[in-house]
């Protein structure tokens, strides 16, 4: 642990916790935002990392600063407290923060986080010991941090796995398909028998998805078909997944039923981003001058040809009168973020110019993403170079087309993302 080799300055201490805390709360929106891109990420987390450095400096002072913040305990104020409890290897401190977290769902993010950003070794003899708690939850933060540093969690993700408590099992079964055992492919298919209560429901959820990604195309997809076909929580995302494995055919159908409902109509906008044939573009199109539909059509249509649109000036002013998340009038109770926020308003009248002109190099009926067939080369070019929405995509087909694989972490600290592209040649 680094030491201070004077007295701290209360001032600048204070601005190093508040600044942590902040940053980081802010990273939560930019890891899946449509408009960042690594090297954005690696700004902000370097900025994250000089202010943590600070705190480190100024010894107990800096902690005691981080402990005294979680009065209110935000993902970033948790996230920073957590990270000088792991570093300075005080089991105290550690303890209260599990257990505020596991009182607190709101926390949970900040502490799992933490344990993300720090590195592997900081963590020996911290992780062990939370493998092997009684506590479910310190157990799922155990197989969190493991499959976050793409480290086998062993035994105890077999024994998890087996484990009565559903958030324990949900847990277990994220991470064995996370990390790409393809040894409990059978345990995850087993568990899509699942079927008491919205808790079973995700289990079944994180099974098809685990399943999906360790190899299995049957009974993973059947169960992704019956959640991408009714309300849930789950919905978009078993629509994304399903699409990414789904021939022509199954697609076209998916992509039907959700037409049938106008109520759907982002969720098939989003779908047809994904399903990437080009034989939808021309409605794409049309979905553009609808100026609440607007910018998911021009996100699905860059899922699909690759194009950054603000960059090829594609893109409009935003219109007049189109009010989007919320406002400053006190007496409006949506407090809602905007969905589409930071997407670019995508121009119809240009982008079908250039649709008319290049459209008949794309070929019909072969799955298109960022303009070209998924494979693994194009897969971690656009992990290098694409923007976060897109490299969580490129991170899954990457594992859809190599199942033992762990699979790539895009929230994972910058530096970590860069060495690990780097080892991989891209």
């Amino acid at each position: 642990m680094l030491t201070a080799s004077r007295a701290p300055i209360p001032v600048v201490v204070q601005q190093h916790q508040e600044e942590s805390a902040s940053l980081r709360a802010t990273r939560e929106s930019l890891v899946r935002a449509p408009h960042v891109r690594l090297h954005h990420l690696r700004r902000l987390d370097d900025r994250i990392a000089a202010h943590l450095d600070g705190l480190a400096v100024a010894g107990e002072f800096g902690s005691g600063l981080c402990e005294a913040a979680l009065e209110s305990p935000g993902i970033g104020e948790v996230f920073a407290a957590t990270v000088r409890a792991i570093e300075d290897r005080n089991a105290p401190s550690l303890a209260r923060l599990l257990g505020l977290a596991e009182a607190e769902p709101g926390a949970e993010t900040g502490l799992l986080s933490a344990f993300g950003w720090v590195s592997a070794a900081s963590l020996r003899g911290i992780t062990k010991e939370l493998l092997g708690s009684r506590s479910a939850f310190q157990r799922c933060v155990g197989l969190a941090a493991c499959s976050m540093h793409q480290v086998d969690a062993g035994p105890a993700l077999d024994a998890a796995l087996r484990d009565a408590d559903p958030g324990l099992r949900g847990r277990a079964l994220r991470v064995a398909g996370e990390q790409g055992r393809l040894d409990l492919l059978p345990v995850c298919v087993q568990a899509l028998s699942d079927v008491n209560g919205e808790a079973d429901d995700a289990c079944r959820y994180q099974a098809a998805r685990s399943a999906l990604l360790l190899g299995d195309r049957a009974a993973s997809v059947e169960c992704l078909q019956v959640l991408a076909s009714s309300p849930g929580p789950r919905r978009l995302d078993a629509i994304r997944l399903l699409l990414k494995v789904a021939t022509p055919t199954q697609a076209h159908a998916v992509l039907k039923q959700l037409a049938n409902d106008a109520g759907n109509v982002r969720l098939l906008i989003a779908g047809v981003g994904v399903a990437g044939d080009v034989h939808y573009v021309p409605w794409l199109i049309q979905q553009m001058a609808k100026p609440l539909l607007a910018r998911l059509a021009g996100e699905s249509f860059s899922t699909l040809t690759g194009l950054d649109l603000a960059f090829l000036d594609l893109e409009l002013k935003p219109p007049e009168g189109v009010e989007a998340g919320p406002n400053d009038d006190p007496s409006d109770d949506d407090v809602a973020m905007d969905e589409d926020d930071s997407l670019p308003w995508p121009d119809p009248v240009k982008i079908a110019a250039w649709w008319q002109a290049n459209g008949p190099k794309f070929r019909p009926g072969v799955r298109c993403f960022m303009g070209e067939p998924p494979t693994m080369a194009h897969c971690l070019a656009v992990l290098r170079n694409g923007f976060q929405r897109q490299r969580i995509a490129a991170a899954l087909y990457l594992r859809l087309l190599q199942s033992g694989r762990p699979l790539f972490n895009t929230a994972a600290p910058a530096w970590r993302q860069q060495r690990l592209l780097a080892s991989a040649g891209a």
